[in-house]
């Protein structure tokens, strides 16, 4: 999933401004695969093995003859509850490929079901919901663009209701998050869906869900958040959705999400962390946020802090997301100083480097942090040695995975330059020794030959 970015760091002939602009645009780079990688990712609502019926019969291929019949119940049945069956059987139906092929293909099939989405009877709502779930997050790619017609209906339906956007029935809401957040995955999303989705009321309406407070549904906002998470992916307009008022109110998420997992032993959270870290880290990539302090509203210890509550909960209940924490913290200190001060302030450099033996995605993007600080100059890398960055180098120049080498190293030329008695420390810890291991390394050699250049005349 982790794509590194690629190139030279040659420090004997390179000023401080030079290296800057190679890592902007070495991370830039990273940060477009990161977003690639992101959107075709697709999101399942339940396992992959089709769903039993009831009585454990394996839900069967549906032919044209029984889908219209059940079409037909679903809208002219005599009681809700044989009308929701209908809906339900052929739910299970469209669980299979075979199924949906023969569903798109039926005249007026994708309308009946729009129809019976839009009705005013929740348990029909839902089951609709639901069937046009199945027919999103088909790999066939004709059966996808059936559902493009939809879109249209889904943000009349979820744009509609009143300005708190709160609906009786948040079963029906959330399953309508979830098809839209299908949608959003779709090729044509970011030409044909994205555009008339920002172009309505539903960016303000998705944001007042992720609200913290006694009004925020957990299902609800987690669906809604993934949504932001495709539509943030594909750049599409991003600056609308930070005038929207976007940061401030995933960034004030966060820090509730942080208060969260500190009173609770529920490993469920981090199904809504995880969208809103992806959201954010993308919104900070856009040139339009400015002053992100300013734009979040917050101050920048209680988002650093924040931040560092979650990678624990991570560490303890979810390894696999660390990766998303330490991406924000990333875009968070790239280019502002005043977030590098908090993490030095709040002494987060030690338990960041105890993050290093947890993997080496992780230790790529430890290592990425921590190169973000050294480049703000002298006084942040004082903070950073005298300590114990030097031994914990030492140990990841020992590993042998080569992005994980070079960014080591990237940071230990960035700390010298700035710090050159820390050159010195680095020669009487046997730092040479460690280097000469990589001196073969095609990959490698260029930084490490100029590295020791550095450490002997230092």
């Amino acid at each position: 999933m982790w794509l590194r970015r690629q190139g030279c760091l040659r420090p004997a002939g390179c000023g401080v401004e030079e290296l800057r602009r190679r890592r902007r645009e070495r991370e830039a780079a990273l940060r477009k695969a990161r977003r690639e990688q992101q959107l075709i990712s697709k999101r399942l609502l339940r396992d992959d093995a089709p769903e039993e019926g009831e009585g454990g019969c394996v839900a069967v291929i549906l032919g044209q003859a029984e889908i219209q019949q059940f079409l037909q119940l679903a809208q002219r049945g005599t009681e809700e509850k044989e009308r929701g069956r209908a809906l339900v059987s052929l739910r299970r139906g469209l669980q299979h490929p075979e199924t949906q092929q023969t569903f798109i293909w039926l005249e007026g099939s994708m309308r009946t079901l729009v129809g019976l989405l839009t009705s005013n009877q929740a348990l029909l709502q839902l089951e609709a919901a639901r069937c046009l779930h199945e027919l999103s997050h088909s790999e066939q790619s004709a059966v996808a663009e059936a559902c493009l017609p939809a879109t249209s209906y889904l943000l009349t339906y979820l744009s509609g209701h009143s300005s708190d956007f709160i609906s009786p029935h948040v079963t029906v809401l959330e399953a309508l998050g979830y098809a839209l957040s299908q949608l959003l995955q779709a090729k044509e999303a970011p030409e044909k869906i994205i555009p008339s989705v920002l172009g309505s009321t539903l960016p303000q309406h998705m944001l007042q869900l992720l609200q913290p407070g006694p009004k925020l549904n957990f299902g609800v906002a987690v669906e809604f958040a993934w949504c932001l998470h495709y539509i943030t992916c594909s750049q599409v307009n991003n600056a609308l959705l930070i005038t929207h008022g976007a940061l401030s109110t995933l960034g004030l998420l966060l820090l509730d999400l942080a208060g969260a997992v500190q009173r609770t032993e529920d490993a469920g959270l981090e199904l809504l962390a995880c969208p809103v870290l992806r959201c954010l880290s993308n919104l900070l990539t856009e040139a339009a946020v400015g002053a992100v302090g300013e734009q979040m509203q917050l101050r920048d210890e209680r988002v650093v802090a924040a931040l560092f509550i979650l990678l624990q909960f991570f560490l303890q209940k979810q390894p696999s997301l660390l990766p998303e924490g330490l991406w924000l913290l990333n875009n968070l200190t790239a280019n502002s100083p005043s977030f590098c001060t908090s993490l030095l302030s709040l002494d987060l450099i030690e338990p960041l480097l105890q993050l290093l033996p947890v993997s080496n995605v992780v230790s790529l993007l430890v290592l990425t942090v921590l190169c973000n600080v050294a480049e703000k100059g002298p006084a942040y890398c004082q903070h950073l040695w005298p300590g114990p960055l030097l031994c914990s180098l030492l140990g990841t120049l020992a590993f042998s995975d080569t992005e994980v080498v070079g960014q080591s190293l990237e940071l230990l030329q960035l700390l010298f330059l700035y710090r050159p008695e820390a050159a010195q420390a680095f020669l009487q810890q046997s730092g040479l020794q460690a280097l000469e291991r990589h001196e073969k390394e095609a990959q490698l050699q260029d930084r490490v030959h100029a590295l020791q250049q550095t450490a002997l005349h230092s």
